[in-house]
């Protein structure tokens, strides 16, 4: 099964609650929080982020996809526990060692939420083979992290392909997810390769009916 997971990152400033409200009524899966810290990805959407997931708390049931985009995933974690996510997913390469991998894999885990593990474009893919039997969501960033509004890298499709493989061998229930330049037609090459979680923020959110796009993109 496909899920969406669309990312608020572009909601425009002044229509957060009807965007918000919209999403919920198409039925996304998800909402994609990209949090930020301006230190390891240029932008910076820390504290927009912690106020776009109370809001999404208060008005909707549906669950949060958080993705630690930052240098300091210990604190990121304890900031957004709070807004009692689904899934938190860290960077990979954030970490200084496979020992503080381990630490957030299971400090998230230790707070009832879903793990995910993240890694750029520039990351071969085997470095975090022997995380995958440990968390619930490996997401593959198909773009540089930090910006809105890219196009695919179609060499990051190889990647997904690469990794379908790897657990459908050695049989390990993991959710793959894929965020960055994800529309109607990319989804088609990254859902063939085996990804069956997209984040989609521009596509969806530039669409006249979100449903629609979301029903497309499942399909």
């Amino acid at each position: 099964m496909i899920e969406v997971s669309t990312s608020i990152l572009s909601v425009k400033k002044g229509e957060e609650s009807k965007t918000f409200f919209r999403l919920e009524k198409a039925k996304t899966d998800y909402f994609h929080i990209d949090v930020m810290d301006g230190k390891f990805v240029e932008k910076n959407t820390y504290q927009r982020m912690l106020d776009y997931s109370s809001y999404v708390k208060r008005i909707s049931n549906l669950p949060l996809d958080v993705h630690l985009m930052v240098k300091n995933i210990e604190e990121a974690i304890e900031d957004f526990l709070s807004y009692e996510p689904n899934i938190i997913t860290f960077h990979y390469e954030a970490c200084e060692d496979k020992e503080e991998v381990m630490k957030y894999i299971n400090k998230i885990k230790e707070n009832h939420a879903r793990v995910g593990l993240s890694i750029k474009p520039e990351t071969n893919i085997e470095e975090i083979y022997e995380f995958l039997p440990y968390i619930h969501v490996c997401l593959i960033m198909t773009v540089e992290p930090g910006k809105g509004g890219q196009t695919l890298l179609t060499d990051m499709v190889k990647k997904v392909s690469k990794l379908k493989h790897y657990i459908t061998e050695n049989k390990i229930d993991i959710d793959i997810e894929v965020d960055g330049g994800i529309n109607l037609k990319t989804a088609e090459d990254v859902k063939k390769a085996g990804a069956n979680m997209l984040v989609s923020g521009t596509a969806v959110l530039i669409a006249k009916d979100y449903k629609e796009i979301i029903d497309e993109l499942r399909k």
